[in-house]
């Protein structure tokens, strides 16, 4: 079936429920990426260096992975729909309260209730998108894809609208647009079915006990790392006003949208997961080392072309997640990413910080051997994540289950 052809139910014609569901999950990856071209006005505002501001993608990252071991167990016990709204609710009032922010540290604290009702929604979106989409899970998985694309290129580029004249703006702006959202899923989407089987705190922690879910695991940890150092770090290499740092990282999001989900299948399709995977993290790698240490012309491009291989690598990755193992796929995605957004809380702050130590390239080197080190864990580990993967067909292998910023 084609998800584009709407007479099978494809991606144009769904539900309103779906509709809203997903235009809220384009709000909640925008808010991802929506500090990013305001990081330095927030650190001039509140007289912060670089590393505690970039406190501002650890306190998120890192609620959400412990979120992690949480999610799996509200919705399987309230619903789908309850736990989107309690997700939403949240986002609502700490994005709001961090626009009011008269310090770092009330701004880094909002920030961590913010990414505990991201972790609740985006936890369920998928699962509740599926569930409510016409024509089976490929259109759904696809709609899905696309609004992650098109909220991480569109966060940036708010921010930077709202950003040029307060850096407060941005965060107010994203309360009202998950408000939005709150009132239209309240309205059109009715609640899910609730899971046969409650999920326990341990379940995810338990799965992770199969090899090629922690392999895959590990390896998404050392890739996250890469990953997060080009978004939280690069703006105060490039050190552009919110203007230009909000149209570099759109068109960085629009490379990540295209490559994950139109780009990555048909790659995977002709050369198999692991070799596309692996290849796109050595190129991630190369990438980031040319970012670190060339001009500032070349930094901007590279930049730009890392969204390329990370929609590559979202898409394998996620695949990779909910295919390995025999474990529920909520639950495998719920240890999966309990590992892997450990990393995007430890490279907004150590990137820095190993600036501080040393100089302005050795960040981009660090983050280019972990990228390295994720390519190493995919070959080692090939044999176990093989069996699985090759089954896989490319952006519709689900049917239920739930991912988290697939990437």
């Amino acid at each position: 079936m084609d998800p584009f052809d709407e007479g099978a139910g494809g991606l144009l014609k769904q539900p309103k429920s779906v509709w809203a569901t997903a235009g809220a999950s384009v709000v909640a990856f925008m808010g991802i990426g929506l500090v990013d071209p305001i990081l330095p006005s927030i650190a001039q505002g509140l007289n912060a260096t670089a590393s505690q501001v970039s406190l501002l993608f650890t306190s998120y990252f890192l609620i959400t992975a412990v979120a992690m071991l949480v999610t799996g167990f509200v919705s399987s016990r309230i619903g789908g729909k309850k736990t989107l709204l309690l997700g939403l609710a949240f986002v609502v009032v700490f994005a709001g309260l961090a626009g009011t922010s008269g310090s770092v540290g009330e701004l880094v604290g909002f920030r961590a209730g913010w990414g505990l009702g991201n972790a609740l929604f985006v936890s369920t979106a998928l699962a509740v998108i599926v569930g409510a989409a016409a024509g089976g899970s490929a259109a759904a998985i696809l709609l899905y894809e696309s609004a992650l694309g098109l909220g991480m290129a569109c966060g940036p580029l708010l921010g930077a609208l709202l950003g040029d004249a307060s850096w407060r703006y941005p965060f107010f702006g994203t309360a009202f647009l998950m408000a939005v959202g709150f009132l239209c899923i309240t309205v059109f989407l009715r609640e899910q079915p609730k899971p046969a089987r409650k999920t326990s705190l341990l379940d995810p922690l338990k799965a992770l006990g199969h090899g090629g879910l922690a392999s895959a695991a590990v390896s998404a940890f050392f890739y996250n790392y890469t990953f997060f150092t080009v978004l939280a770090f690069t703006p105060f290499v490039l050190n552009m006003t919110p203007y230009k740092s909000g149209a570099v990282f759109f068109a960085w999001g629009v490379l990540l949208a295209v490559f994950s989900v139109i780009v990555a299948p048909r790659l995977q399709k002709r050369f198999g997961s692991l070799k596309v995977l692996g290849g796109s993290l050595v190129l991630l790698a190369a990438d980031v080392l040319v970012l670190g240490y060339g001009s500032h012309t070349t930094a901007v491009v590279c930049t730009i072309l890392s969204g390329a291989f990370i929609g590559v690598n979202n898409t394998v990755y996620t695949e990779l997640a909910l295919g390995v193992s025999d474990a529920p796929r909520p639950v495998a995605s719920a240890g999966y990413n309990f590992v892997r957004w450990f990393a995007a809380a430890a490279a907004p702050y150590f990137a820095p910080k190993i600036e501080e130590w040393t100089d302005l390239h050795i960040p981009f080197v660090v983050a280019a051997v972990t990228a390295v080190a994720g390519a190493v864990v995919v070959v080692v580990r090939r044999k176990a994540l093989t069996h699985e993967a090759e089954k896989l067909e490319p952006m519709h292998a689900t049917e239920d289950g739930v991912t988290v910023f697939a990437n």
